[in-house]
């Protein structure tokens, strides 16, 4: 698909740009409303596929829970193998979507790996949430920063508390999740690993904070999020903190969620998730 058509929605997915105008603008790269149209299932995202763990996978306990935030409740799905037991503990993050039935997929895919998974929520700190995507992303802007943090990481204060926790504490987040990692891993001393997949970087300053291994995955294309990888890469260096970088060239920003046709990439998906699964091996086990 043309790159200039990739980029219109990632401006229309991470800017306040309504679909009226994401529709019209998008007519015009490819020639005309109907064109337009036709194209739109390749680039929204089908849930269809958000299936690559059954939800009733014998195999593994899930749950949704509500835990205590930051004066409000939250609200998570948990995954885990169904054995009862002590697990090292993956809070997953999710893209600017909300918690949704992807997100809840890939938490399925880390306890298969033999994690307990704890996928929360941002969005339940305001409330009731909107079914429409455009109101759910536009809710985002609506979230105190500092609170939405702190809701996070009590995500980890709740784990604590659980019988299948061992208190070895990792995360992988996504697109506003990555940013998320990345701000955990910057304040939160006992986080062992943060994945961040084409997340913000945090500020350069903040980074001598970081006790954490990080590991970084970037999509080649994706130039509105990796103009901070060279300040961030600087940083690690210059405080010695363990970190891995991967730049996955020729693809996309989300080139890992597989319910977007048009920017996920099969090769790319699953060697970055390879080596996270690596990497929390080496780090939370």
């Amino acid at each position: 698909m043309n790159q200039d058509i990739i980029n219109l929605y990632d401006e229309y997915t991470h800017k306040p740009l309504t679909r009226k105008d994401f529709l019209k603008r998008l007519a015009i790269l490819t020639g005309s409303t109907a064109a337009a149209i036709s194209i739109l299932p390749m680039l929204d995202l089908n849930y269809a596929k958000a299936a690559t763990i059954p939800s009733n996978d014998g195999e593994l306990f899930t749950e949704s829970i509500k835990y205590a935030g930051d004066n409000c409740e939250m609200q998570a799905y948990v995954a885990r193998p169904i054995t009862a037991k002590k697990y090292p503990t993956v809070v997953v993050i999710h893209e600017n979507r909300g918690l949704n039935a992807h997100i809840e997929d890939v938490a399925r895919r880390v306890a298969k790996a033999g994690y307990l998974a704890i996928a929360p929520n941002a969005l339940a700190a305001l409330g009731s949430l909107p079914a429409n995507e455009d109101e759910v992303r536009a809710q985002f802007a609506k979230l105190d920063a500092k609170q939405t943090l702190n809701n996070f990481m009590k995500a980890f204060e709740y784990a604590g508390k659980r019988n299948d926790s061992n208190g070895k504490f990792g995360c992988v987040g996504f697109c506003w999740g990555g940013a998320m990692a990345n701000n955990l891993a910057v304040n939160m001393p006992d986080l062992k690993a943060a994945v961040a997949f084409y997340g913000r970087q945090p500020e350069a300053a903040d980074v001598a904070k970081i006790k954490a291994a990080v590991q970084l995955h970037y999509g080649g294309l994706d130039e509105r999020v990796n103009a901070g990888i060279p300040a961030y890469e600087e940083a690690l260096k210059k405080n010695n903190i363990k970190y891995e970088l991967f730049i996955y060239e020729g693809v996309n920003h989300a080139f890992h969620n597989d319910t977007s046709a048009a920017r996920y990439n099969e090769a790319a998906a699953k060697l970055a998730w390879e080596r996270t699964l690596a990497f929390f091996k080496n780090n939370i086990t």
